[in-house]
Parts: C-alpha cells; structure tokens; sequence
C-alpha cells in the first residue's frame, strides 16, 4: 500500500501524490469509508490513476460522486470510463455541463479547436444528478458547498471545506486565469463577480484545477481583478469585451476633423 501524501487533511491531490503532472488537478475528498473524485482529467490517464487510488487502499466500490466543475475535455475525458470503473459512483456537475456532455459538444468543451489542430475523443456521458449553487455533496461527515462560480466557463463550479475552496478554473498561482474565449462562453463580468466573491470570503486555501494549491492573496486577485477589468474595454478579447472606447474617441475625432 502506498503512503496517503494528504495535500490538507482528507484532500489528496493526484498529481501531487503521484510526484508528476499526469493533467488537470484531481482531488480525492475523503471521510470514513466514503471519497470522490473532483474531476477526471484524459482518459489515457485514468489507468494509472486508478491503479494509485487503490494502491491508497481506496476501494472503487467505496467512490460516491464523480464531480465535474465544469465541461472542458482536459477535466472529464475519462468520465465515461470512470463510471464504467465505478458504477455505483454518482456523476454530478452543474446543468449546463450535463447538457454539453450529454450531447457531445465539441466546440465549448475544448475537444475541437481547428485552428490549433486540436480533436480530441469527447464520450458522451449523463449525469445521474445535477448540482448548483448552494447544494452541498456529503462524503463521510464532510460537506462539500457548491459554489457557482462562472467565467471561464458558464458551468464552472467550485467546492468549499472548511477553510479550502477547490476553486477550478477561477484563478491559479501565478494571478492567471481559465483562458476567456467567447466560443468557450466565456463572461468577463461574470468572471470578475467570482473572483470578488472568493477574495470577499473567508476561504485561507485555493485548490485550482491546475497548477499547485496556494494560500488566498487578495491583492494578487485585485491585480487580476484590475486587469480583467481592462480588458472589458480593449480589443484584446474583444468579442468578450463589454465596450471599446477607443472607437468612442475615434468618432469624436473624425466629427472634429
């Protein structure tokens, strides 16, 4: 049996267990004889992970939910087989995740993108519920809050414990964030109003969904606030933006002569 390198008590982060970057963050929640799976990551992964979460003395049949915080094919490519694994484990994630995956789609879950050469497998899968804001998932006697946290995408949820918030693709170490492209449904307001609410909160930890865990610096996220903020106004993610000034400036100048 392996040793459990618990990133924070009853929270193991597969990469981070595994020493190597296997893909997304996963994080395996767990209390008394029950765990779950926040996120999946590709399917060419899912072997190994599966084979370290039993070597962590994790019986699959123990696995209550499949959590996905949102539809992106990095995050759930593997679910289907997961839940092949797993079938007694509950796939849950927010309504409009479920839509995208039941059908397939590939354009807003990132499993086609033309210009970059990019296709990739995307199983279809239904949940077998659905979670949104201020739900909350039991593992053991530990409660896990549903935050609805869109932006990056419009599905994306993160997860509070105690002083922890798996706060997916919201913001990560370095003040980035989940890439904002219209195709994708991203909301630069709406990605503004999720990142005031986790520096607002009383949260101590982020757990992002990529990348490593870190200690909640407000005035990190005020400068990504900030810089968000700007680009609603500048051409630079302009079918996301909310204005352009600059062509209000320009108007003013041409009727001037």
């Amino acid at each position: 049996m392996l040793p459990r390198r618990e990133l924070f008590p009853h929270v193991i982060e597969i990469n981070h267990q595994a020493r190597r970057r296997m893909g997304c963050c996963v994080y395996l929640v767990f209390d008394a004889d029950e765990w779950c799976l926040v996120d999946i990551g590709y399917e060419d992964t899912l072997e190994d992970m599966i084979q370290i979460i039993r070597q962590l003395d994790f019986p699959l049949a123990n696995c209550k939910y499949l959590v996905a915080t949102h539809a992106d094919v990095d995050h759930i490519q593997g679910l289907k087989r997961a839940k092949e694994l797993m079938p007694q484990a509950q796939v849950v994630g927010h309504p409009h995740a479920g839509k995208l995956l039941a059908e397939g789609e590939r354009i807003m879950t990132y499993a086609e993108i033309s210009a970059q050469g990019i296709s990739l497998d995307l199983p279809a899968i239904q949940f077998d519920q659905t979670i949104n804001e201020g739900d909350t998932l039991s593992i053991g006697n530990l409660s896990l809050k549903v935050w609805h946290t869109p932006g990056h995408a419009p599905a994306q949820l993160a997860f509070r414990l105690g002083n922890l918030l798996l706060s997916g693709d919201n913001i990560y170490r370095d003040g980035a964030v989940g890439n904002i492209d219209a195709h994708h449904g991203s909301d630069i307001p709406a990605f503004i109003r999720s990142l005031k609410r986790i520096q607002e909160s009383d949260v101590e930890w982020l757990l992002p969904s990529h990348g490593p865990s870190f200690r909640k610096d407000n005035a990190m996220i005020q400068k990504t606030i900030d810089r968000l903020d700007r680009y609603q106004h500048l051409a630079d993610f302009g079918t996301c933006a909310v204005d352009w000034p600059l062509m209000d400036e320009w108007d003013d100048e041409l009727a001037k002569g």
